[in-house]
């Protein structure tokens, strides 16, 4: 088997003097290191020599930086980004996350001035912060309706859960179903590559009741003790429709699961496209008993006057607040006002996307009530759940408390 190739890292600062350090930290490390000053050598350089990390000051006499990570966003740039700069936490803050829209992977955030250490710790750093969804998506050309209308009659459609925990103690207290489909020549299929589908030909209502289906029927037989409860996504388009509330019903009586132990879970923009309509089918659905999360909160527009209209029962603080929290403080404190509202609306309160003991730390001081994420567990097939669940009794479920995730 061949060595892995050098690592290459490639700088571009104004100031000499921290240019020549950033060479020397590196080098020191076994990688190989280049130092430009302008804009045009390095985007040279990054041509010419295909760089494993890129060191950009934001702040340059000819270019800023932005413009920098722009352009290497432009040409898909696949190293490691490393963003430097004096100008302060908000603006370096607001840098990378314009730098991960950009589809850039970020390593770390160094102000200036920075210490030997902090550039070497950030170019030893495992990875950059996840994307924003869960599932990756699958390559091939788009799936078709007709394709989509066979998976669901022929039982192509199976559903995966991922677990929720107490974040004072990490016990498990239920799982979100999530769709997949085991399409014959493409592999496994993620929801992204087939919703939209369902929901433009007119299929979203089957496709949902197939999930609830399988959803309540493992809630009813096969759940480990101690997840009890079963979250379940309902798709905007879902909302104008005043029978979803008896079918839902209908799937858990025959089930013989009783709909408290089911949670319908709604994003902020799909509940305020039609406030009316959404008011109607989301209370008919808590007059039968079942639970309501309002999912993704903090990216919509909507106000907090039809927040507090409609009945939900837990507010979802949307994943890319929560994983940044451990260094970002607007990010810390967008979800501690969230946490506020939400217990003092009434709800329960979970974070999603959590990923990292810091994280977990600063949600159990602002008296978060639950999280799932990949730091809990990823989506995981039943029998793979069973042994999850096992491994949490022993305090190993979950890495954030010491032991490994279901896939690790």
């Amino acid at each position: 088997m061949s060595a892995a190739p050098t690592p290459r890292v490639l700088i571009l600062d104004d100031d000499e003097a921290v240019g020549r350090t950033a060479v020397l930290v590196t080098a020191r490390l076994g990688m190989g290191a280049r130092w430009t000053a302008t804009m045009p050598d390095f985007l040279a350089a990054v041509d010419e020599w295909d760089p494993t990390h890129v060191v950009v000051d934001l702040v340059m006499p000819d270019h800023d930086g932005i413009e920098v990570l722009r352009t290497l966003g432009e040409r898909d740039c696949a190293a490691s980004v490393v963003i430097s700069s004096g100008v302060g936490s908000r603006v370096l803050d607001a840098a990378r996350r314009s730098a991960m829209a950009h589809g850039l992977k970020i390593t770390a955030v160094l102000p200036k001035p920075f210490a030997a250490a902090d550039l070497r710790a950030a170019l030893l750093s495992p990875g950059s912060p996840r994307p924003a969804g869960d599932e990756e998506v699958a390559a091939g050309p788009p799936v078709g309706g007709d394709e989509l209308r066979g998976a669901i009659d022929g039982g192509r459609l199976r559903v995966e859960f991922q677990p929720k925990v107490r974040c004072d103690d990490l016990t498990p207290v239920g799982v979100e179903a999530l769709v997949r489909w085991d399409h014959p020549s493409r592999g496994v299929v993620p929801p992204a590559e087939f919703i939209g589908v369902a929901e433009d030909g007119r299929l979203i209502d089957d496709l949902t009741d197939e999930v609830v289906r399988q959803g309540v029927g493992w809630l009813a037989v096969a759940a480990p003790p101690g997840l009890r409860r079963l979250a379940v996504n309902i798709s905007a388009s879902s909302l104008t429709d005043l029978g979803l509330a008896d079918r839902l019903q209908a799937l858990c009586a025959a089930a013989g699961v009783t709909p408290d132990r089911v949670t319908l879970e709604v994003t902020e923009t799909g509940a305020m496209a039609d406030a009316g309509k959404a008011l109607d089918v989301l209370t008919r659905c808590r007059v039968k008993g079942f639970r309501l999360a309002l999912d993704d909160f903090g990216v919509g527009y909507s106000s907090l006057v039809q927040l507090a209209r409609l009945p939900f029962s837990e507010l979802k603080i949307d994943r890319t607040f929560v994983m940044d929290i451990p260094h970002s403080r607007e990010a810390r404190t967008i979800v501690r006002a969230v946490i506020g509202l939400g217990h003092g609306l009434g709800l329960s309160v979970t974070a999603e996307g959590l990923d990292s003991p810091e994280a977990l730390a600063l949600l159990r001081a602002d008296g978060c009530d639950h999280a799932q994420g990949f730091g809990v567990g990823r989506p995981m097939r039943p029998t793979d759940l069973a042994e999850w669940t096992r491994r949490s009794d022993r305090g190993g479920g979950s890495h954030l408390g010491g032991g490994v995730t279901a896939d690790g």
